[in-house]
Parts: structure tokens; sequence; C-alpha cells
């Protein structure tokens, strides 16, 4: 049986879809960009700032599904140019510990939704 994650404080979904999904004690986010929730518009004009956001947004979904970083054991970064990896990286390890980070890939594509520059979801277990 699946549960819908939903909250105010992450984008709402802008397609058919929900911000995560709990299966039992799996949480599967959808990919996260850098909407801010309060005035629905992006945040692109500084990459940290940007992947900040990104990540601002999964905390909160992961909150609502009472879950913190900790309970993340997989990440997915999408990157539209790979020269932004390090800068992209610095943010992202702010939010976990390095002795129990989740397992992740990063893929630079084309592009992404609203042409922003990172992606980010998440599978974390309770």
């Amino acid at each position: 049986m699946k549960k819908i994650i939903k909250t105010s404080k992450a984008p709402a979904p802008i397609g058919p879809y929900n911000q995560a999904i709990l299966s039992g004690n799996m949480l599967y986010t959808s990919g996260q960009i850098a909407i801010n929730p309060v005035t629905n518009e992006l945040e692109v004009e500084n990459l940290e700032d940007e992947t900040r956001l990104v990540m601002e947004n999964l905390k909160a979904i992961l909150t609502e599904a009472g879950m913190t970083f900790e309970n993340v054991i997989k990440t997915s970064i999408f990157i539209s140019d790979m020269n932004n990896f390090s800068r992209i990286n610095a943010v992202y390890g702010e939010y976990f510990d390095s002795e129990t980070a989740p397992a992740r890939e990063t893929v630079e594509v084309a592009n992404l939704p609203k042409f922003v520059n990172i992606e980010i979801s998440a599978i974390a277990v309770q």
C-alpha cells in the first residue's frame, strides 16, 4: 500500500506526480528543483543557492514523512553541466555526514525541467 506525501513547505507538483510516495518503510521522492515553495518562483541566479533550495525542498518532504537526511539511502543528481559538480557537491555535502552519506549517482543531462541547473531525488528508509 502506498501513502502520498504532501507538504506546502516544498513546491507543489507541476504535473501528474506527487512530491513523494511512502510504500511500507520506503520513501521515494520526486526530483526537486529550485522552486521556492512560498513564491512558486524559480531561484537559479546563484548555483550554490539553487542547490541549497533543492536540498531544503527535499528536507521538507523528508520531514513531512517523519524522516531526515539520515534516513536517505540513495540520491540521484542530475546536472546541466558537469563542470559545476564541485560547487554542487560542496553544498550537497552540508546535508550529509560523510561517514553515513547515501549511495548516489550524478549524471550530466542535456536539459532539466524549466531549464534549471540541478535536480535531485532521494530514496529513504525508516
